[in-house]
């Protein structure tokens, strides 16, 4: 539901980019995901190796730029005469604008693979989004290696798309995930907190709000308590009440703090009852196994695939607004290969061949 990213530039030249993760290391081997009449049911996850051999899960999260995201609805008294397609807005912008999302779900794949490989032994959740859109904004201040190397990590082609595009293309995308919807809570933070010895040119910080709709706070590092409590007042606020203590500390040598949060709260159109959650195994590898809360459904069809060729099982679970969540279960001793053809022409063939079952 929530996800920050920070940056935290130093007076030493160092940067260092985190996607963290609002709430604390999960204590049981489950994901929470919003249930039926606004209670909270629990997603299995392998506790530990979730690219271990075993019937792992593993979850296309975050990629709402478009792909998983079909249709939000306008607070009306005729929904179906005032509904806004997300897919429809995105085909009206000028190709260039259209390479953002192309590329925001390249990036989104890229970085997986790379989070799984640095924690072979962990839980990998993050919201691409929030990492594109922060580097995007970040690039607005940089110049020369530094810019082309942001934008290039980005997966967008310099030659196609030049550098005012591209923001273009964040700020139209920034607007259509922002339109108002009375059937799901998406909501898009972006902060950047400067030290007040530090002065931002006049150009930026236009630029900041008027393309990605950035705050910017002056505040004092030196006393760095107080930052943290600043800073984590503003998340904490965003987020509704998810993220209360992004930061434990600062140094106060810090001075420049850039966030990004994005809120997502939607109802499953097919509620899971919470009298169907039993305790179930959850096969982590195959010689380990956790017992773990599992939500239940039944009599209901879903859009599913089996997918022969990759050896997997895909199911799609609708919200309300008709956006979605999609889910990929390898088969046995699959995950590396599944993992391997995580591109976007394989999300594409995933969703095109989906049928109700």
């Amino acid at each position: 539901e929530h996800c920050v990213v920070t940056a935290n530039i130093s007076q030493t030249g160092e940067g260092t980019f985190a996607g963290i993760n609002g709430q604390r290391p999960l204590e049981s081997p489950a994901l929470r995901a919003g249930g039926g009449s606004g209670s909270t049911q629990r997603i299995p996850l392998c506790e530990a190796d979730m690219r271990a051999e075993g019937m792992s899960l593993f979850l296309a999260l975050g990629l709402v730029a478009g792909l998983c995201s079909r249709v939000h609805c306008v607070p009306a008294d005729d929904l179906a005469s005032k509904t806004v397609t997300l897919k429809g807005q995105i085909k009206k912008l000028p190709a260039h604008n259209t390479a953002v999302v192309s590329s925001n779900t390249d990036f989104a794949f890229s970085l997986y693979k790379q989070l799984a490989l640095a924690e072979r032994r962990e839980n990998v959740i993050f919201s691409p989004l929030s990492v594109s859109i922060a580097l995007a904004f970040l690039s607005l201040g940089a110049r020369g290696p530094t810019l082309i190397e942001l934008l290039e990590g980005l997966k967008f082609n310099l030659t196609k798309t030049p550098e005012a595009e591209i923001h273009q293309g964040f700020q139209h995308l920034l607007q259509a995930l922002s339109q108002p919807s009375n059937l799901l809570q998406l909501n898009v933070g972006n902060a950047m907190f400067v030290d007040e010895r530090l002065k931002l040119l006049d150009k930026f910080v236009q630029d900041a709000r008027e393309l990605y709709f950035s705050e910017v706070f002056s505040i004092s590092f030196k006393d760095s308590d107080a930052a943290v409590e600043f800073i984590n007042n503003y998340v904490k606020n965003k987020t509704k009440g998810k993220i209360v203590d992004l930061f434990k500390q600062l140094s106060p040598d810090t001075v420049l703090v850039l966030v990004n949060c994005i809120y997502f709260k939607a109802k499953w159109k097919m509620p899971f009852n919470p009298n169907f959650t039993t305790g179930a195994d959850f096969h982590v590898s195959k010689n380990r196994t956790v017992r773990v809360p599992m939500m239940g459904i039944s009599g209901r069809t879903l859009p599913y695939f089996r997918d022969e060729e990759l050896a997997c099982t895909v199911v799609e679970l609708p919200y309300t607004s008709n956006d979605s969540a999609l889910f990929i279960l390898p088969d046995d001793g699959r995950m590396a290969a599944v993992e391997a053809q995580l591109l976007p022409e394989t999300l594409r063939r995933w969703r095109d061949s989906l049928h109700q079952r």
